[in-house]
């Protein structure tokens, strides 16, 4: 709907060039690009936030997860291709309005969807309309999000303590105390320096180099402790044949190199709006905080101990 929304607005070299910008990491020869491109896809297909695993729980013993995994990987990335169009061909009309190159129109995160993106709205035939319809998916998106997020969290906790939190209305309490909690935590990020602490939260507890270091340690657990011969064997059992050899040698080598070697060339200091460098204080302050992909990660390691699960043991 929004990217059928930016059909109206008037089509230039910049709004062409922007959506050409889509196909640039095909071709693109910095790092940078691919690195970005990498920490999209972990935080976009929810990779070791444990939110897949819990859901996953949920399923018969010898449900096809192979199957599903593959139909997850085109429909996300379908989507995000689809709503590229939107955000880069909008982005492009914006850099021809303003005169500037598309780099400096806004940056990414949250000044691009609060800031940039509205301004662009404004100007669309019956804009209050697609303002309530842009405002109104970014509401469904962050709770859409957030029902992923906290059912792993409670999930893992349920799992591992059954004496305690099956029995009746003490699920439901949890999730109450689990919400109340989050939106305690969010009202922080309300006042006048929110959004600093916002990316203090966002970078150093909710992805960026948390999440690759997570997506190390599981890749290892599984390949090495647990044993990548034998977690092909229950793949097998429950599906009744053996993915792509290579994804074995992914599990054992690929990954976790990758992975390890992304994480030290992708860091860098964390700044505000290109302009701020945070304090070392306030990053060591930062790295101590509880880790959400820490506590949804327990969810994996709960629920992967009973594959056999039923929603009515639940």
């Amino acid at each position: 709907m929004v990217t059928s929304g930016s059909l109206p607005l008037p089509i230039g070299a910049p709004s062409v060039l922007c959506a050409g910008l889509i196909f640039l990491p095909l071709f693109a020869s910095s790092l940078q690009v691919w690195m970005d491109a990498g920490t999209q896809i972990f935080f976009s297909y929810a990779i070791c936030l444990g939110c897949l695993t819990a859901l996953g729980s949920y399923n018969k013993y010898h449900n096809n997860c192979y199957r599903d995994c593959v139909a997850l990987c085109f429909l996300n990335s379908g989507t995000s291709f689809v709503a590229g169009f939107a955000i880069f061909s909008i982005l492009g009309f914006m850099a021809g309005e303003q005169g500037v190159p598309i780099a400096e129109v806004a940056e990414s995160g949250p000044g691009l969807a609060f800031i940039a993106y509205p301004r662009a709205v404004v100007m669309l035939p019956f804009s209050p309309l697609w303002a309530c319809f842009f405002f109104l998916m970014v509401v469904l998106l962050g709770l859409d999000s957030q029902f992923v997020c906290v059912e792993s969290l409670v999930t893992a906790l349920v799992d591992m303590y059954p004496t305690i939190f099956r029995k009746k209305n003490r699920r439901e309490t949890l999730i109450l105390l689990v919400s109340i909690l989050s939106y305690l935590v969010g009202l922080v990020m309300l006042t006048e320096g929110g959004m600093y602490v916002f990316q203090l939260f966002d970078y150093y507890a909710a992805s960026g180099m948390c999440l690759l270091f997570v997506a190390i340690f599981e890749t290892l657990c599984v390949a090495w402790v647990y044993g990548a011969e034998r977690f092909y064997d229950n793949i097998e059992d429950m599906i009744g044949y053996r993915p792509w050899p290579i994804i074995k040698y992914c599990w054992l080598f690929i990954t976790p190199a990758a992975t390890f070697l992304f994480s030290l060339i992708k860091y860098t200091p964390l700044t505000y709006n290109k302009k701020y460098v945070y304090p070392w204080w306030g990053i060591r302050w930062a790295g101590c905080w509880p880790s959400p992909p820490w506590c949804a990660s327990l969810s994996g390691s709960s629920t992967s101990s009973s594959p056999s699960k039923v929603p009515s043991e639940r």
